[in-house]
Order: C-alpha cells, then sequence, then structure tokens
C-alpha cells in the first residue's frame, strides 16, 4: 500500500466503486470527496478503505468554507481529522471559497471578494485547518462568474496565500480557463501570475456553455482548449499529479481511461 501521490488519477464515482475496491481501475490514484466519508463507519468507509488498499487516496473537501468569517467550524475539523487518520491520505485538499454562515451550509462553493480583508480572513483559516490536521493542505482556485469591484487579481491573492500560510495549491486548469473566458481575460495571465512552485496537483474537467458564460459542470469531456492550457500548465510546472473530475453524465470507466491517457500523453509532450 503505497501513499505517494504521483502520477494520473479519476475521482472515485459510485458507478465505479467495484473496479476500485479490487483494484482492477488503471489508474495511479484515486480522489474522493471528503465529505462523504466523513462519517463513523458502513459502507462508505468500508469502500474508501478497500480501495485505499489499492491506491494513493487524495481527499477534496467541498465544506471548510475557509472564507467565512466564523472559519472552519471546530465539529468539521475534528471529524475530517478522523478520516485522515484512519486513510492516511496522500493529499488532503479544499477550495478557495465560502460555504455558508454558522450553521447554514449552502451546498455551494460561493466565491471570496479578492480583498485583504479576505486575505488575512482566510489566511487564518488555513493556518487553523492545518494546525488541527498537523499537515499541509491544498487548496484549488475557483471558477467565477461574477466580479467583486476594487479587488485584487486572483493570482496575486493566491500567491499571497501561499506565501503567509505554506500551504501548496490545487490547480484546476479548467477553472482557470472558464474564470478568464467569463471575464474576458487570457487564462495564461493566470499562469504568468501563479505561484507555480506551489502547485502539487492538477485538476482537468469539462464545462457548459450557458447563457452568459461558461459553467464549470463536470459532466463533459474535458475541451480542447483546456487540454491545450494543459499543456503548457505543465511544460511551466513539470510533471505533476494530475486527475480528471466527472460527476455528472458519468461514463464506463474504460471511457474516462481512455480520457486520462489524453493526460498521460499532453504531460510528456517535449518542452
Amino acid at each position: 500500500m503505497t501513499n505517494a501521490l504521483s502520477g494520473f488519477g479519476l475521482g472515485m464515482r459510485r458507478p465505479h466503486y467495484a473496479s476500485f475496491v479490487t483494484g482492477e481501475a488503471p489508474v495511479d490514484f484515486v480522489e474522493v470527496i471528503s465529505e462523504n466519508f466523513m462519517v463513523a463507519g458502513g459502507r462508505p468507509i468500508d469502500t474508501l478503505t478497500r480501495a485505499r488498499e489499492h491506491y494513493p487516496v487524495a481527499l477534496h473537501g467541498v465544506s471548510l468554507s475557509v472564507g467565512s468569517v466564523d472559519g472552519p467550524h471546530p465539529d468539521y475539523l475534528d471529524r475530517l481529522k478522523i478520516l485522515v487518520d484512519r486513510i492516511e491520505p496522500a493529499v488532503v485538499s479544499d477550495h478557495l471559497c465560502w460555504t455558508g454562515v454558522g450553521a447554514f451550509n449552502s451546498h455551494d462553493l460561493l466565491p471570496v471578494p479578492l480583498t485583504e480583508e479576505a486575505l488575512d480572513t482566510v489566511c487564518q483559516a488555513i493556518d487553523r485547518a492545518q494546525t488541527h490536521l498537523k499537515r499541509q493542505m491544498l487548496f484549488e482556485n475557483p471558477s467565477t462568474y461574477i466580479e467583486f469591484p476594487g479587488t485584487m487579481p486572483e493570482w496575486e491573492f493566491l500567491s499571497e496565500m501561499v506565501r503567509r500560510t505554506g500551504c501548496g495549491l490545487l490547480l484546476d486548469v479548467n477553472n482557470i480557463f472558464v474564470t478568464a473566458s467569463n471575464h474576458g481575460l487570457d487564462p495564461l495571465d493566470w499562469l504568468n501570475g501563479l505561484p507555480l512552485h506551489a502547485v502539487e496537483q492538477i485538476h482537468l474537467a469539462g464545462h457548459s456553455q450557458s447563457t452568459h458564460g461558461l459553467i464549470d459542470t463536470h459532466d463533459a469531456m474535458v475541451d480542447p482548449a483546456v487540454w491545450a492550457l494543459y499543456t503548457e500548465t505543465i511544460r511551466r510546472t513539470g510533471a505533476r499529479p494530475t486527475m480528471i473530475e466527472r460527476d455528472g453524465d458519468i461514463p464506463s470507466l474504460d471511457d474516462l481511461v481512455g480520457e486520462l491517457a489524453l493526460a498521460r500523453r499532453a504531460a510528456t509532450v517535449p518542452a
């Protein structure tokens, strides 16, 4: 049972559980949504424990809510720590976002105003979480659909967040493309400004076109423009653990593995 995150992986989703718990899925690692397994026992934990026997695991959370003024809830951190100690994941990550206030959880990744005040709030929350878990965490750049007035560039916010807290980045290449497209900007500006030395994992996913812009839906194949941006990212960062997220209209495991092979090829294109 190894515990190093490297190579190319997939999100472990219910239709493909059988292949992951037996080790038959031809991937280098798996990623799961942390909250789905933050339970005392039962089938979810049994499934993840059995998969962990064959693959390194990345825990990817959606409810840490580092952008909330009241910060991560102590009970949430306790339950996450229990899962981390039990599974011994290679990576623990979450998002640069807020998800609720007090006991209310919106179950959505809400945007953080990219201001100095918000940066202070986020860094304090990350420090609390990393101290509680006794380990570094990674944080994912979000996809955004609105712009707040008077805010700093996202890459500047992320750079300062990394510098202050020592956290790493989970770079979602699709989110860069979606955000840049929605705001009429060049996605290469994100790469030019990001602290690429802090990138420790990469996400790829599909998006959808809406009336008002692109939406990060995770229900389609990775767009050719995102593949091109991924190739450029890897050219700059070198090899990084890469996975494809698929949460809607989930195809067969063979189809996902075939798409993952595109990432393997893109990552080996000569510079």
